[in-house]
């Protein structure tokens, strides 16, 4: 057995994820790797429910707040820096505590990629151009004819995915889901503990309302307001921030973006459990059942099962 162990808190948004996470941190004293790719975002908090500050003085959290909105990130460079960074924790503690609905980044940390091609950037400045022109619709559509596999897969929803496995398939020819390590994962230096969170689904559906009503009373209309200049940038092209850009157009009313967040979080959070699901290394709890969690977290530690 590895003698470092990363225990990895995972499943849709909204439900625990982040207080499971500090608990179990604070019982094994150790810091918290978040792989949550909105919450790295310095500018966008309220709509990316990062953990508070009170949260963070409990225990230590890396990669929340890390870079600007207008920084270029990836799951490959997430994965170079992540490990770096449990290196560093392993020097002084053999347990790290890994938390995020991200699916690929989580992968990339435990599993790894492929290596994929150097793509020409005139192919992605080309479909940069034709996103803003004919909109995502014409990209899906492009998607589902050079890689079906892919498109069964990804969030459609998602324009920068969805731009990435199109330069990748047109600059080689072959299928952007051809490059992705599929079946094989990359050697690591530790050994993943792998707990999806989930519950009954209409428990998890109001529990996804509620926290948006919160958000838009701790002020998510001005934060969304204040990030308008920037609207452009990828990482706004998400749940809770595009809706009350079309607001701020006059298409649509407040009270009807608040409910568009509602759904689009909702149909967000099925996409996460579809994702997940697939992995057969994941055990699956309530997020409720702190015992049974921690029974099996130290059965792992102790190599059975």
């Amino acid at each position: 057995m590895n003698s470092n162990s990363l225990i990895v808190v995972t499943g849709p948004t909204a439900i625990g994820k982040t207080d499971l996470a500090i608990k179990i941190a604070l019982n094994y004293g150790t810091e918290i790797v978040s792989a949550d790719s909105r919450q790295f975002y310095k500018e966008m908090s309220i709509g990316t429910a990062k953990p508070t500050e009170n949260e963070t003085a409990m225990v230590r959290h890396h990669f929340v707040d890390s870079i600007s909105i207008q920084e270029s990130y990836s799951a490959g460079k997430f994965e170079a820096e992540a490990l770096t960074t449990l290196d560093k924790i392993f020097e002084h503690q053999p347990i790290a505590v890994m938390v995020g609905g991200s699916g690929l980044f989580v992968k990339a940390v435990t599993d790894g990629f492929d290596v994929f091609p150097e793509v020409d950037p005139a192919v992605r400045e080309n479909l940069n151009q034709t996103y803003a022109k004919e909109g995502i619709a014409f990209l899906q559509s492009e998607l589902r004819t050079l890689d079906p596999t892919y498109a069964m897969e990804v969030d459609l929803d998602n324009p920068q995915r969805i731009i990435r496995a199109l330069e990748v398939s047109l600059s080689t020819g072959r299928p952007y889901s051809s490059f992705r390590a599929t079946n094989t994962k990359n050697s690591r230096p530790f050994q993943s503990i792998k707990i999806g969170l989930d519950m009954e689904r209409a428990q998890l559906y109001n529990r996804i309302n509620k926290r948006v009503d919160m958000m838009i009373e701790q002020g998510l209309f001005k934060e969304v307001e204040r990030l308008l200049p920037f609207r452009h940038l990828n990482a706004l092209n998400t749940v809770g921030y595009s809706e009350i850009f079309d607001h701020l157009d006059g298409k649509i009313s407040l009270d009807e973006a608040v409910e568009r967040i509602k759904q689009n979080t909702r149909r967000f959070a099925k996409r996460q459990l579809t994702w997940f699901r697939k992995d057969p290394d994941i055990i699956w709890f309530h997020p409720e059942d702190y015992p049974s969690i921690l029974n099996f977290i130290n059965s792992r530690l102790n190599n059975t099962k």
